[in-house]
């Protein structure tokens, strides 16, 4: 039996060098020189992050949200609750079931009953290594000796029918892009979040 042909051979590169710009906290800038399939070379920057969880925190009806200023965008934001999955001491990253249920309880002060995956998307793969799982989060309750979000987190917590959000999301006043695939995966599941 033949294998099936490589249908993207015509579009993948190859790497052949990889430098390291900065190394932060979280991400690293890195400089990747590529082969293309054409035999020629070419460089891309790429934002290297480990990933991240984000959760679409459903109450009954309500969904629990975030506001936030967000640094790059020079704004306050509305979001669904998030997080980067953590860098463990021997280098290996935490998995997204693990890394949920800590940014939902330190982003909103809950815990979840219910868990479901809802998907996994790239977030900017033009330029970020970033890929972002999706959870619903349901059946919440509050959390024992809450201690609030991290030092340099400031949030305020916002409950709204997820109609409302969803409303929100489509008059353009919501524009997260996590929160947006959130909302309208939601929107898409229906009532409660159950289809």
């Amino acid at each position: 039996m033949s294998e099936a042909p490589d249908v993207d051979a015509a579009l993948r590169e190859t790497t052949i060098a990889r430098r390291t710009v900065h190394a932060g906290r979280f991400i690293r800038f890195r400089v990747d020189t590529v082969r293309g399939p054409d035999g020629r070379q070419h460089q891309r920057e790429i934002v290297d992050h480990p990933g991240a969880v984000a959760i679409v925190p459903l109450d009954g009806t309500d969904l629990l949200l975030v506001r936030q200023f967000r640094s790059a965008a020079q704004r306050v934001l509305l979001e669904i609750p998030a997080g980067t999955l953590d860098r463990r001491p021997d280098g290996s990253i935490e998995p997204p079931e693990e890394a949920a249920p800590r940014e939902l309880a330190e982003k909103t002060g809950c815990d979840a009953g219910t868990w479901r995956r809802l998907g996994h998307f790239w977030t900017a793969p033009g330029f970020a290594s970033e890929a972002m799982t999706l959870y619903l989060a349901t059946d919440l309750r509050p959390v024992r000796d809450y201690r609030g979000p991290e030092e340099d987190e400031h949030l305020q917590l916002v409950r709204l029918p997820w109609t409302a959000a969803l409303a929100r999301a489509e008059a353009g006043e919501i524009e997260d892009a996590k929160t947006l695939i959130g909302i309208f995966w939601l929107a898409r599941l229906g009532v409660g979040g159950t289809a």
